[in-house]
């Protein structure tokens, strides 16, 4: 994973980005009254979700590619000096944004600009460095199709910030559940789709797999998202069917391809953190199958929709990041570090960088937080869903402090 990418630019979105774990999950906690209500469409609950999503998720995405993109694609990172004034813009905008939905709805839009600004520049910056790619691959296809969903999901999102400042514009609630599908489903999904395709056969010494259903899945899954997202401005029969059975069947055919890397694997006894990576793919497929079926028979109630969203978001999407991180920060650090020193001096091994244990026990209190939450919501139990999102903040803050710890070996 050695990259000629300057290791405090990935470690800065890194570092910030754990910071806004920790603030999400407290927010989200002194909040509980309304994740009680199943009341997601207020200003807290918009505050804490944007610090997880764009703060967490969007931020180690950002600092994981600027390490992981030349890896990948055998190209250097276009600008790294443009990297670092990107970065702060980025990291002031969200920070910003991310308040004033909690405190000033009305006036977010003018932190959104900043963040929207920070983003593009990001869009820009690898659009320059993978277009540099001399021979495209599966990879190119995922991580395009996933920044051309980001760049929509922002320009979604900043209508929607326009709407809360000025009004005017309409299909508010259509334009939400745009930005919803296009961030969650199409961002984020197809960048861990694309970089699993990477990541774990590296992280199993697997060899020999064909990879033969990558197209297929991307391919199906996209037009799963362009049927699902058309369905909601367009009304025509079964749209919503057909939408929610092409993305399924665009994920079953992503988890053939991991599931014949795994068989071909060398390392048998795999790492926990890496299993944790992978239990979250089995989550996303159990997901989407539950869709499905309730797309399917027409359920429509608002409250089981919120909390299965609430669970791809963090059962999928932050399990996977949870997962791989565990593994990335100390193959970082130990490169940065270390690498030049083998056999020169006694260095540490890569497994002694992070404590497995520890972190078997970090992965339970998140199953535990993110299994219970839902359920007591939905059981309207308070003084459960007070526990279960006060084991989510314990939890964050283990995790944090477990991959800070690296940087101290």
């Amino acid at each position: 994973m050695k990259s000629d990418t300057d290791i405090k630019l990935p470690l800065s979105f890194i570092l910030y980005a754990l910071v806004a774990l920790v603030l999400s999950q407290i927010v989200l906690f002194i909040s509980n009254d309304a994740l009680l209500a199943s009341q997601f469409r207020v200003p807290d609950i918009w505050m804490g979700a944007h610090f997880l999503l764009l703060g967490w998720a969007v931020m180690i995405v950002m600092g994981a590619m600027y390490q992981l993109v030349p890896v990948a694609f055998l190209t250097p990172i276009w600008n790294q000096a443009f990297g670092y004034v990107q970065f702060i813009v980025t990291a002031l905008g969200i920070t910003v944004f991310s308040i004033l939905l909690g405190t000033k709805p009305d006036m977010a839009i003018y932190g959104g600009i900043v963040a929207i600004t920070g983003i593009l520049m990001f869009i820009f910056q690898m659009a320059k460095t993978i277009l540099h790619q001399e021979k495209k691959n599966t990879l190119t296809y995922f991580v395009l199709g996933a920044i051309t969903c980001f760049f929509l999901t922002i320009i979604a999102g900043f209508l929607l910030a326009w709407n809360l400042a000025f009004g005017g514009i309409g299909e508010h609630k259509t334009i939400l559940y745009t930005h919803i599908l296009l961030g969650i489903a199409g961002w984020f999904t197809l960048l861990i789709f694309g970089f699993s395709y990477k990541l774990v056969p590296m992280f199993s010494l697997s060899h020999g797999f064909s990879m033969k259903n990558a197209k297929p899945a991307f391919f199906a899954y996209v037009l799963g998202l362009v049927v699902l997202i058309s369905s909601l401005w367009l009304s025509f029969p079964y749209s919503q069917f057909i939408g929610w059975l092409l993305l399924l069947v665009g994920f079953s055919l992503f988890v053939r391809d991991i599931k014949e890397i795994l068989d071909k694997r060398i390392k048998k006894k795999l790492d926990k953190p890496f299993s944790f990576s992978l239990l979250a793919i089995v989550n996303g497929l159990v997901i989407h199958g539950i869709a499905f079926l309730l797309s399917s028979v027409g359920i429509t109630n608002i409250n089981i929709w919120s909390w299965l969203l609430f669970l791809y978001v963090m059962s999928w999407i932050m399990f996977s990041i949870f997962g791989y991180l565990f593994k990335i920060v100390p193959f970082l650090w130990w490169t940065h570090k270390y690498s030049s020193q083998v056999g020169k001096m006694k260095v540490p091994m890569l497994k002694e960088m992070i404590n497995e244990k520890v972190s078997v026990y970090i992965f339970i209190l998140f199953i535990i937080g993110v299994v219970g939450l839902p359920v007591s919501a939905l059981l309207q139990l308070g003084i459960l869903v007070f526990m279960f999102q006060g084991v989510l903040v314990l939890a964050s803050i283990a995790y944090v402090s477990s991959i800070v710890c690296v940087l101290f070996v």
